[in-house]
């Protein structure tokens, strides 16, 4: 950009710095929603409720269903960037 451009844009700097804080942290909540650790940790829990009687079959099934869809979402995302970070 030119030295005009960057004056007559000057007064947005705060908006664009802001909005690169947000989508950090939203890349990193992402990150921690989708990691497969994080994933098998409430999988883990789910099924300690439902052994407590905690929770019913019907709602272990729904958000197990939930939490394997992530898991899944998390494996071919980590196998497409070929980070070798999957299980």
């Amino acid at each position: 950009m030119g030295l005009i451009s960057e004056v007559l844009l000057l007064p947005f700097a705060p908006v664009r710095g802001s909005g690169w804080a947000i989508r950090q942290v939203l890349e990193e909540a992402e990150r921690i929603y989708y990691d497969p650790v994080t994933v098998r940790a409430e999988l883990a829990r789910l099924e300690e409720q439902l052994e407590a009687g905690e929770i019913t079959e019907e709602e272990f099934d729904r958000q197990e269903d939930e939490l394997l869809d992530r898991l899944e979402i998390a494996t071919r995302t980590s196998a497409g960037l070929g980070n070798g970070t999957a299980p």
